[in-house]
């Protein structure tokens, strides 16, 4: 099977290299490209990610002028990605590159969407404050509450998943901030959905992304998107 993994960066200069030779490593034999999508990072990311690109001959590097957030440079990447298969990960190293065969392996038993989950049997959270916990917990029942789709996976608030194209090909996406697997199982066309335990592990270096305006963001996004459906159920 052949696998276009999207690994959208900033400031990650400390993390992306680590995070290549390890996904390299992981699906050696494979047949598989990594696609980086940078917003302008000031610490050099896609440089080290380009070069990394000239010894491996499988990481492309996209640039874009400036920080656009996640999802959108998730939908970027898909524009040139080769494969079917798409994964979808961190450069923090929370996400670990190890598991993307256990996801490529659900995939290849007929499910469209396999995602990575912290809340099934096995995953689980390391690092984490009880504030971060609770938060985490707090989203995932509102998605389930206002979001009837997402019912379906323990983790609908992960970032780190694998799909098929064509579950989200002519479906029109606006995703904000890092929650595109949510509109991936709000809209997307697919039948099946399988998750995969893995602990999240803290973050080792760098600083965190998550802020207030990431959380307010969130909530109107969930508000907004179940607007949205509301609207196409009735037509």
């Amino acid at each position: 099977m052949s696998l276009s993994i999207i690994v959208p960066t900033y400031n990650e200069a400390e993390n992306v290299r680590e995070l290549i030779e390890r996904v390299e490593a992981s699906l050696k034999g494979l047949d598989f490209e990594v696609i980086v999508v940078d917003d302008s990072s000031p610490d050099g990311t896609a440089e080290v990610a380009e070069e990394l690109g000239r010894a491996y001959g499988n990481v492309r590097v996209v640039r874009r002028p400036k920080k656009m957030g996640l999802a959108s440079a998730v939908l970027e990447g898909m524009k040139v990605a080769k494969h079917e298969l798409i994964a979808v990960m961190d450069a923090d190293l929370q996400h670990p590159p190890e598991l993307l065969p256990k996801l490529l392996g659900r995939a290849g038993e007929g499910h469209d969407v396999v995602v990575a989950s912290k809340y099934v049997e096995g995953g689980g959270v390391r690092g984490w404050s009880f504030w971060r916990r609770l938060l985490s917990r707090g989203a995932t029942l509102l998605a389930h509450a206002l979001l009837p789709e997402t019912r379906k996976v323990k983790d609908p608030m992960s970032g780190f998943f694998l799909f098929k194209k064509s579950v989200v090909e002519g479906v029109e996406l606006n995703p904000i901030g890092y929650k595109l697997l949510l509109e991936v199982l709000v809209r997307g066309r697919y039948e099946s959905v399988a998750e995969v335990p893995y602990i999240f592990e803290a973050r080792r270096r760098g600083r965190s992304k998550l802020g207030l305006k990431e959380v307010f963001d969130y909530v109107v996004f969930l508000f907004k998107l179940m607007r949205q459906e509301r609207r196409v159920e009735q037509r």
